[in-house]
């Protein structure tokens, strides 16, 4: 079965409160299901991601075999595309996800102008706007091992650090003995 989706992601505050929306039509237009998925704590780019991301776990659902995309992020499609290289570890690990959910499908992406992605956008700030995701006939039941890890503040290129203490009265350090003049240099080849 072949659908058009049209996929768009936002965050108010980037990073901050944001969603992730997908709609998905038959061939003549019948909507078959939408949904803005409320994110807590993201970035723009981590909900257009996610977008695709849900999409493509809807469009099993739905028994789809080819998928006609549009998305309003360039940024997004060129890496989808594998024309512009991941550099951002959090999303380097979500392209993963959404390479293994894009297997099973035949694939056409293709970059829009905002214009012509109004659906997710509105379904999205309705997401953001109740602070729960909404949506027609939505995924049923999210894979728990397809999602990545949540952002955290104490998480830096994958590791997670913690603040550092510092003593406030450290003991002074005694100062060092101040060397010798004419320091001792071992003959290295002996007598010559």
């Amino acid at each position: 079965m072949q659908v058009k989706i049209n996929i768009d992601g936002g965050s108010r505050g980037n990073p901050g409160p944001g969603a992730a929306a997908y709609v998905i039509c038959d061939m003549h237009g019948q909507v078959l299901a939408q949904e803005g998925h409320f994110m807590p704590h993201c970035t723009n780019n981590q909900a257009e991601y996610t977008a695709l991301k849900l999409a493509l776990i809807k469009a099993k659902e739905l028994n789809a075999t080819e998928l006609f995309i549009q998305s309003d992020s360039l940024l997004l499609v060129k890496q989808f595309l594998g024309e512009y290289k991941i550099k951002h570890p959090d999303l380097a690990a979500r392209m993963a996800v959404i390479r293994r959910l894009a297997a099973g499908f035949s694939i056409h992406m293709e970059h829009v102008l905002r214009h012509l992605n109004k659906a997710p956008d509105a379904l999205a700030n309705k997401a953001m706007d109740a602070k729960q995701s909404v949506g027609f006939n939505p995924i049923r039941q999210l894979p728990p091992d397809e999602e990545p890890p949540a952002a955290s503040a104490h998480i830096v290129n994958g590791v997670e650090v913690k603040p550092v203490r510092r003593e406030q009265n450290a003991a002074p350090q005694t100062p060092r003995k101040a060397p010798s003049k004419k320091p001792h240099q071992p003959d290295l080849f002996g007598d010559l």
